[in-house]
């Protein structure tokens, strides 16, 4: 019976009714509370000791065994002040969640007796076995040893977990042979490449400029339904997203359901699980109800891009953990329901100098606004030349449901700068004095040779994957269950790249004698020309566009496999490999990787389907086939005329129809993975399944869903859209 399931909320005691809870207590009293920051660190190390973890975040400064073991003395003791018992390296290996082995902070001294001790040396390098870690072919499997190394740029926190407390220690994961296979290690040299080449560039500006950060803020978007009923949908168990599943007559059409009311169940959920976020010292700031029902999103406050990516990954684990405790599943998954709205993972990204001044924002001075339209220009030119691999940053086989599927940007990678900063980019390319005579606003900045810009005066443009937003680029198109590494490695590298390719042009002019000024602006009036075909301000949903970007040469790779291509093209290799982001053995294999991740996605969704079918589908269809057999034969023993059985003799002949298309679709789906699995490389394999065993998977739905909607209620097996999708 669909409706099974749901039953057992009442069991649940509300968060604010816990002995966790208490209303008085104001979020800045506890923020941070579970991590080794600053206050800590005050309280646990010396100051020789904090001015070492303090240079190792700033400046990479390396930290000796010394002051490595008076760190992890301080840190054992305050995190045993906690209740912590354990500690462990978490790491991000390259599969999409977090990993982590527990050592107990207890070492036995005799038959009866122990002592807690944790070193410099359990603090800096542990050695987890690596084996069974995505490889992508850098290792074989008896290869067991990888490394695991501390990453003093982002504070070691305690994680709880049913009662027990463990200390969590960020670091990197690299092979015995010295190659990453982490997320962590190439986004650090990521942050630090762009960093550097962002600097070089903001010190013809700006001498005193001596360093940068990349700033970063991630909105987070998820599903929420009752945990019951997921454990009844085998798909949404193990695919993430409900491989069949008629709409629902009542959707997102009516648009209640975005910024609406916060259903009370999922309002206790949400206290709960920031209560934790905020120990764990991630500053979310938001929480609201998305378009889809079901649908919600939460965003925290901007961070460094390598903190903010990890507390995204810590987060999506708290999410998951503390949603457990209300009889709930967190749904991460781009593209869990069929009819309505995905989700995705928007990472606002922009670069902040050490004297404060946001690159991506108009000052307040010619000089600042000359500054900011190099680097707005240059970031323009840097996703023109390098879309296709845009692309391939944040392609899965999740992703590939949503992109270009009405609600989330399209599959064609474009900039949306809003129409004011358009004529601005089109008045400074044609060499022309932009001041306007009429045009009188408090915002509004002249300077010479350089059009006036108007502060924040940009649209936003949700259709857009990559858009300006006043301030920062907003990179929309990253799914919500994916890794950001992937998307800001690709970004923070193509933009270092056309910042330092930028500088060589510029100094290569000025040694021929050009003024300063003047070989700027020449260089960013060809950039303008060159890349402007990346600038779209209209509806990146529409068919038009579709047409347009085709005519400006712009690509639409709708598909995971063959947007992955772009990984190992010349330019990408060039780029990475010269850049000292990934050697080309790194970059092989971080690819490899993503093609057998694609193919062992699908390959699980066409087992589940193929289960579905013929243990849940196709025996309700016969089921409620049987009962309308056994009715029309009773109404013909008792003389009933032929026309009053026609429309069950129909549907019979329907259901039917419907139990045989799936069957053999389901058939030719298994031979179709079969003959992909024969194939060799992980590339065409990849192919092979998204070309030859997809295409099955809509034909199974489209008979199955039909059946949904014409079998019995009370003899189908699944949890329906309306069940799933409005929790009570």
């Amino acid at each position: 019976m669909a409706s099974k399931g749901a039953k057992s909320t009442e069991s649940v005691q509300p968060f604010y009714e816990s002995s966790d809870f208490n209303s008085t207590i104001q979020i800045s009293e506890y923020f941070g509370e579970n991590v080794f920051g600053p206050k800590a660190m005050a309280e646990y190390l010396n100051k020789e000791s904090i001015k070492a973890v303090q240079e190792a975040r700033s400046i990479g400064k390396p930290i000796e065994i010394k002051i490595a073991n008076q760190v992890a003395e301080g840190m054992k003791n305050w995190a045993m002040n906690k209740g912590a018992t354990h500690y462990t390296h978490w790491f991000q290996p390259l599969r999409g969640s977090t990993a982590e082995k527990h050592d107990s902070f207890f070492e036995p001294t005799g038959l009866d007796s122990g002592v807690e001790k944790f070193s410099g040396k359990a603090l800096v390098q542990q050695e987890p076995d690596a084996s069974s870690f995505p490889s992508g072919g850098i290792r074989n499997t008896f290869e067991a040893r990888g490394y695991s190394a501390w990453d003093p740029s982002s504070p070691a926190f305690i994680m709880e977990k049913v009662g027990g407390k463990t200390l969590c220690i960020p670091t990197i994961f690299v092979a015995y042979t010295g190659e990453a296979l982490d997320h962590k290690s190439p986004l650090i040299k990521s942050i630090n490449f762009l960093t550097k080449a962002a600097v070089d560039v903001c010190q013809l500006f700006d001498s005193k400029v001596k360093h940068a950060t990349i700033s970063l803020g991630i909105e987070q978007e998820y599903f929420i339904i009752d945990a019951d009923l997921y454990a009844a949908r085998p798909d949404l168990c193990f695919a993430g997203r409900t491989l069949v599943g008629s709409t629902a007559a009542k959707g997102q059409q009516l648009e209640d359901h975005y910024f609406g009311s916060i259903p009370d169940r999922i309002y206790d959920f949400m206290m709960d699980f920031e209560y934790e976020a905020f120990k764990l010292g991630i500053p979310l700031k938001t929480r609201h109800n998305e378009v889809a029902p079901g649908q919600y999103e939460c965003a925290p406050m901007f961070e460094e891009a390598d903190i903010a990516i990890d507390h995204n990954s810590l987060l999506m684990d708290v999410m998951e953990n503390v949603a457990g405790r209300h009889n709930l599943k967190v749904i991460l998954h781009e593209k869990p329901f069929k009819g309505v709205n995905g989700s995705g993972k928007h990472n606002n990204w922009s670069i902040i100098t050490d004297t404060g001044v946001n690159l991506l924002s108009p000052g307040l001075s010619p000089q600042d606004n000359f500054q900011f339209l190099t680097i707005f220009i240059n970031t323009i030119k840097a996703v023109y030349d390098h879309a296709d691999l845009m692309r391939a940053s944040i392609a899965t086989a999740a992703n590939d449901h949503r992109l270009g599927a009405n609600e989330a940007p399209p599959a064609i990678m474009s900039v949306f700068i809003g129409s004011f900063l358009s004529e601005v980019l089109n008045t400074f390319e044609s060499d022309k004095n932009s001041k306007k005579a009429g045009r009188v606003s408090e915002k509004t900045i002249s300077l010479h040779r350089i059009p006036e810009i108007l502060l924040d005066n940009t649209d936003r443009n949700r259709t857009s994957p990559f858009a300006f937003t006043g301030n920062k680029f907003e990179f929309r198109a990253v799914g919500s269950s994916d890794h950001c590494a992937s998307a800001i490695i690709v970004l923070n590298t193509i933009v270092g790249n056309q910042l330092m390719l930028f500088k060589k042009e510029l100094d290569a002019l000025i040694k021929k004698g050009s003024k300063k000024q003047e070989a700027i602006e020449a260089i960013l009036r060809g950039y303008i020309k060159s890349s402007k075909k990346i600038i779209f301000e209209g509806n990146g949903y529409s068919n038009d566009w579709v047409k347009e970007a085709a005519k400006r040469g712009l690509n639409n790779i709708k598909t995971t496999p063959y947007a992955l291509d772009a990984y190992m093209s010349k330019s990408s290799q060039d780029l990475f490999i010269n850049n000292n982001i990934f050697s080309h053995k790194e970059l092989e294999a971080r690819t490899e990787i993503k093609y057998e991740g694609y193919t062992l996605k699908i390959q699980i969704e066409g087992r589940i389907l193929g289960e579905l079918a013929k243990n849940y589908i196709i025996p309700s269809a016969v089921d409620y086939q049987k009962k309308l057999v056994d009715t029309i034969e009773a109404m013909q023993r008792i003389g009933q005329p032929r026309s009053s059985t026609k429309a069950l003799e129909s549907m019979v002949g329907e259901i039917a129809g419907h139990i045989n298309s799936i069957w053999d679709n389901t058939e030719k789906m298994t031979q179709a993975r079969k003959t992909a699995n024969n194939l060799d490389h992980a590339d065409k394999k990849a192919k092979a399944y998204c070309d030859k065993v997809i295409p099955y998977f809509e034909k199974i739905r489209e008979s199955a869903d039909k059946l949904e909607e014409i079998v019995d209620n009370d003899l189908w097996k699944l949890p329906k859209y309306r069940e799933l999708l409005f929790i009570k």
